[in-house]
């Protein structure tokens, strides 16, 4: 078994516990109130703007071409998911320029952050696999029946396409080329986790 599928399966019960989030499932019925969406584009945006950071520096600590070439990919796909947030920021009246951060968003960034810039890119990609590799299996669950038409729908179009699926798999690839099985590797990757599920309670928690 590959690094990537020993620690997604050693972390499959907050896997689960995402899944059945009433804010995930709130989305997966259309019923999410949008003042809680909305705090989520806010807070998500600032969050990719980290994680697209990250990957630019894990690029330049790339011990090799071909990682460098990939984690600048990623970064670019980043930049996508950022495109579409600007779009859901109209659509929701959300100025992400004046989003004030939460505590569990701030918690994760800064982990992120840390991490790429203090560890060496194998420790950096198991840290920021947990967003892609979850949220590509949010997105293939909340599909399975088909997309349902309803406002939350290019959410779940998104992270179910296949260009989605196939980001996540590269950046486990670079899991599988660069990390180690180790106790640290275990715990950063579980803690990215932990920051996944609590950044979901937060917007959850959002009064009105």
């Amino acid at each position: 078994m590959t690094i990537s599928n020993q620690l997604w399966e050693a972390n499959q019960e907050l896997a689960q516990a995402c899944l059945v989030h009433p804010f995930v499932q709130g989305i997966a019925s259309g019923t999410l109130a949008p003042y809680k969406f909305a705090y989520y584009v806010g807070q998500d945006a600032f969050f990719l703007e980290a994680f697209a950071r990250a990957y630019s520096i894990a690029a330049a600590k790339a011990p090799d071409w071909e990682g460098f070439n990939t984690f600048h990919y990623l970064a670019g796909g980043v930049l996508q998911e950022l495109w579409l947030h600007e779009s859901y920021a109209a659509k929701w009246n959300v100025n992400l320029r004046s989003t004030e951060i939460g505590a569990a968003t701030r918690r994760y960034t800064d982990f992120l952050l840390a991490t790429a810039w203090g560890q060496d890119v194998g420790l950096t990609a198991a840290a920021m696999s947990p967003c892609m590799r979850l949220y590509a299996f949010l997105g293939e669950q909340l599909a399975q029946d088909g997309i349902p038409n309803h406002q939350y729908a290019d959410w779940i179009r998104t992270y179910s396409n296949g260009d989605f699926q196939s980001l996540a798999q590269e950046l486990e690839s670079l899991v599988e080329r660069y990390a180690t099985t180790s106790a640290l590797t275990d715990s950063t990757y579980r803690y990215a986790m932990l920051c996944e599920r609590d950044f979901f309670q937060a917007a959850w928690e959002v009064r009105g």
